[in-house]
Parts: structure tokens; C-alpha cells; sequence
């Protein structure tokens, strides 16, 4: 028969056996806590780094769309009311560059809305676009824009039905030169629509009126070129979404 005392040894033994086990065990489980609340805390800090950063870029990017729509407007409504296209109220041609002050923050926050969705709807669709991405590319669109613009009062049509549709030609031409997206067409005919209600609603309460309208109160011809001006900025947008502002590439 087994001793009192041999028995007592055992119990003793697997007693001081389970207390290191279970404080092992609390050891591994304060440590794995540890580290798990090292790990939260650096992922929390990368993505609020992460979340900076896009932020800042988008910023700047809106910053970027805002102030080349809001000076190509200013431009281009030069141009028009030079040759007596647009037709401004006495006490407006006195402000700034005998221009409507208003026209280029509208232009430009419209501009900064439609450059930033361009890219957004691009990868909502799963079809990243791909077609002429380089700032050579972009600069002649540009150049091609501000030239339907500039046909827009320059060409001696009589007939503004042929007017309208060598402009819509010619807005057509530049999409499917520079762009060739579905994504880019439907945003070009959604801002072309948007834009000239916006303009017609002007028009009538008398903020501003357009010579020998034909379509209600403005040119039929001004769907092509809000078309035409949304392809644009939207190639801009996907560009410095893609590059970046800080290194816009001519070549």
C-alpha cells in the first residue's frame, strides 16, 4: 500500500504543476493582448495616416480643377461677349475684366465636381480608363475645346440648326479622340443637360441674355459646348488622379 507521505508528495507536485500552467498561460494571454492592441493601434494609426493623405490630394486636386475651369470660363466668356454673342447688364460689365464675377467660381466649383466624379465613376464601373493617359494628350484636348469655343462665334453660319450640329460634330470628334469611355459619355451628356437648364433658368430672370436665341432662351449650340467642356475636365481629373499634381508630365 502507498505511503501518507508519497501520496502527499503527488498531490503537492501536480498542485505547483496546474499553478505553472495556469500562470503561463495567463502570461501568454496578456502578451498575445498586448500585441494584438500594439497591432489596432498601429493599423488605426496607418489608415488615419492613409485617410490624410487622400484627403489632401483630393483637396488638392479640386483646388487644381477649380482654378483651370474658372479660368477658361473667364476666357471664353471674353470671347463671347466680344463678339456680342452674351450680352450683359450695363451695371455688371464694370466688375472684374468687364465680365460677370460670378461666372468663374460657378465654372470653377462645376469644373472641380465633374474632374473629381470622372475618376470616382471609373472605378465604380471596374473600367479603369486607359485611352491617351498623358498630359500631352490632355493639353490638346484643351487646346481642341477652347477651338470649338472659339468656332462657336467665330464661324459665319446664318443657319444656326448647321451651326449646332458642326459643333455637336466636332464635340463628338474631340470625345472620341480623347476619351472613348462610357463612363466619359454619359458624364459629358449628364453635365451638357445640367449646365443648360442652369443657363436657361439665368436667362430668364434676366441675369444675362444671349443674341438671336433659338433654342428658348440661349444658343442650341450650347449643349455641344458644356459637352464638350465636361469631356475636358474630366480628362484632367482622371489625370491627376492618376499622376498626382505634384508631377504633371508634359512629355
Amino acid at each position: 500500500m502507498p505511503r501518507l507521505e508519497d501520496h502527499c508528495w503527488s498531490c503537492s507536485c501536480a498542485s505547483s504543476v496546474e499553478t505553472k500552467h495556469s500562470s503561463g498561460a495567463h502570461w501568454l494571454a496578456s502578451k498575445a493582448e498586448e500585441m494584438m492592441s500594439i497591432i489596432t493601434s498601429v493599423l488605426s494609426n496607418a489608415y488615419g495616416s492613409l485617410h490624410d493623405v487622400r484627403t489632401a490630394n483630393l483637396i488638392r486636386r479640386g483646388l487644381v480643377l477649380f482654378t483651370v475651369g474658372a479660368f477658361l470660363a473667364l476666357v471664353l466668356n471674353l470671347l463671347q461677349i466680344q463678339r456680342n454673342v452674351t450680352l450683359f447688364p450695363e451695371e455688371v460689365m464694370t466688375t472684374l475684366f468687364s465680365s460677370a464675377w460670378w461666372i468663374p467660381p460657378c465654372c470653377g466649383t462645376g469644373a472641380a465636381v465633374v474632374g473629381l466624379l470622372y475618376p470616382c465613376l471609373d472605378s465604380h464601373l471596374g473600367e479603369p480608363h486607359k485611352f491617351k493617359r498623358e498630359w500631352a494628350s490632355v493639353m490638346r484636348c484643351i487646346a481642341v475645346f477652347v477651338g470649338i469655343n472659339h468656332a462657336s462665334v467665330k464661324l459665319d453660319i446664318d443657319n444656326n440648326v448647321q451651326l449646332s450640329l458642326t459643333l455637336a460634330a466636332l464635340s463628338l470628334g474631340l470625345w472620341w479622340t480623347f476619351d472613348r469611355s462610357r463612363s466619359g459619355f454619359g458624364l459629358g451628356i449628364t453635365t451638357a443637360v445640367l449646365a443648360t437648364v442652369f443657363t436657361q433658368l439665368l436667362v430668364y430672370n434676366g441675369v444675362y441674355q444671349y443674341t438671336s436665341p433659338d433654342f428658348l432662351y440661349v444658343r442650341s449650340w450650347l449643349p455641344c459646348i458644356f459637352f464638350s467642356g465636361g469631356v475636358t475636365v474630366g480628362n484632367i481629373g482622371r489625370q491627376l488622379a492618376m499622376g498626382g499634381v505634384e508631377k504633371p508630365h508634359m512629355d
